[in-house]
């Protein structure tokens, strides 16, 4: 799936996952590859992407998520790389 994490300022990430990981207002969860479409509010926390052998970790500061036709975007109110 293709994934893009915003911020009102930048494009922090775009490209290719098999998974993330969401910290969502009612707790985590986990959108995979032909997810159902999904939007969600997300509370301050982390959001780990998965791809390609390797893992990728951001604390996020609130924000929404959409997913649809194997696109999911991240619209973040703030973030930070780790």
């Amino acid at each position: 799936m293709t994934l893009e994490i915003l911020t009102p300022d930048k494009k922090v990430f775009e490209g290719e996952a098999t998974s993330v990981t969401l910290p969502g207002t009612l707790g985590f969860f986990e959108i995979l590859n032909h997810h159902a479409p999904i939007i969600s509010t997300l509370q301050d926390g982390k959001l780990t992407v998965r791809g390609s052998g390797k893992e990728e970790v951001f604390f996020i500061k609130g924000g929404v998520v959409e997913a649809s036709n194997n696109i999911v975007t991240v619209l973040a109110e703030g973030i930070e790389q780790h």
